[in-house]
């Protein structure tokens, strides 16, 4: 089951390639900055009845050439199977665009990270044809955030950071210094990092650590039902069911107390739209709840 943190975890990469960094340091490369960084489909489909998608795959073309490809896969914990879909995945990829693969395997506990790190291979007794060796990037390698303003100047990998240590025992406190970190923000971007945050912690114990913390409203990820969309909704039902009360009283209709509250009370955003539209013909407030 593919979930917000699954997805979080590998699509930071598409855009905001920079959280590249601790891997472009390891190999010794330019950062990020310094190479061309293109988002590639992450189809690795041959024949139709077969499908299988890579999380992220990345074309980078550093300054001084050597091009490749980085594919990313969030993993959360060990699948026995994964070694040989990992393994397609490089295989195929390598093939089809004639670039070397690296693979990088995203993971948020030790265990899964020491197991993500393989080697996965395809041999025969002591002959090994393929071998597979993810770089992964996890607890062991991903700086914690410890101070303020590296949240100001690198707000995406401050946030990548705090999703992948959401599981080790400083995971609260990483939180709380995150939040300060980004009193530094301008609105629009504290709320963009605050849900990229919330979505990345779900099914998580320190989700909702992270709730209490958010003090703003935002709507980046629709329908992830976050914080900041659920104060969002209820301010626009809010004002939907004022705007029916103001309608009725506008056009004389008395409005009982039971059913003041029960307009009120109401956070569906459809059942409000309908009653608005029923209030402007309605003759009685019962109107507004009998079908025609």
């Amino acid at each position: 089951m593919v979930t917000s943190t699954h997805e979080t975890s590998h699509r930071i990469f598409q855009d905001h390639p920079e959280v590249l960094t601790p891997v472009f340091e390891a190999l010794g490369l330019p950062p990020p900055a310094k190479a061309t960084i293109e988002v590639l489909s992450p189809d690795a489909t041959e024949l139709k009845p077969l499908e299988r998608r890579v999380d992220t795959v990345l074309k980078v073309e550093p300054s001084e050439g050597g091009g490749f490809l980085i594919a990313v896969e969030a993993q959360t914990a060990p699948t026995p199977d994964k070694g040989f879909s990992w393994s397609y995945y490089v295989a195929h990829l390598h093939a089809k665009y004639g670039m070397p693969v690296l693979l990088v395997a995203v993971c948020k506990n030790r265990p899964t990270a020491s197991w993500a790190a393989g080697p996965f291979e395809c041999r025969v007794r002591t002959w090994t044809t393929q071998s597979t060796r993810p770089f992964v990037l996890g607890p062991n390698n991903v700086p914690e955030i410890t101070d303020e303003s590296v949240v100001a100047r690198q707000p995406a990998l401050a946030t990548f950071s705090a999703i992948v240590h959401s599981e080790s025992a400083n995971a609260a406190a990483i939180l709380e210094l995150l939040a300060r970190g980004m009193r530094s923000f301008d609105k629009a971007t504290a709320k963009y990092w605050c849900e990229w945050l919330e979505v990345g912690l779900e099914n998580t114990p320190v989700r909702e650590t992270w709730r209490e913390l958010e003090k703003m409203v935002a709507t980046y990820f629709p329908g992830r039902g976050t914080l900041f969309e659920e104060t969002y909704l209820e301010g626009k039902a809010e004002g939907k069911a004022e705007s029916i009360l103001s309608v009725l009283d506008k056009r004389g209709i008395p409005v009982p107390e039971a059913t003041r509250d029960r307009i009120t009370s109401c956070t569906d955003l459809d059942t409000l739209t309908l009653w608005f539209d029923r209030s402007l013909t309605a003759t009685t407030a019962e109107d507004l709840f009998t079908d025609a």
